[in-house]
């Protein structure tokens, strides 16, 4: 699994970190998401990338297998 974002779309909603926080993180200056770990190995936090891809609002997370 590679996780990408497109931080020119990101809004900054937060969902992401809420739903993995050991993926995902925001920048303090603008709240635009931040990946952690691009290349998870453990199935729970693959399942957890995938379920902040689905409610990302903006649909930046990008999941490649």
């Amino acid at each position: 699994m590679k996780i990408t974002i497109d931080e020119s779309r990101c809004i900054a909603a937060g969902n992401c970190v809420l739903e993995a926080m050991d993926l995902f993180d925001q920048r303090d200056e603008d709240g635009i998401v931040v990946v952690l770990d691009d290349s998870p190995e453990s199935a729970e936090l693959q399942a957890a990338a995938r379920k902040a891809a689905a409610v990302c609002p903006a649909n930046v997370i990008v999941i490649s297998e």
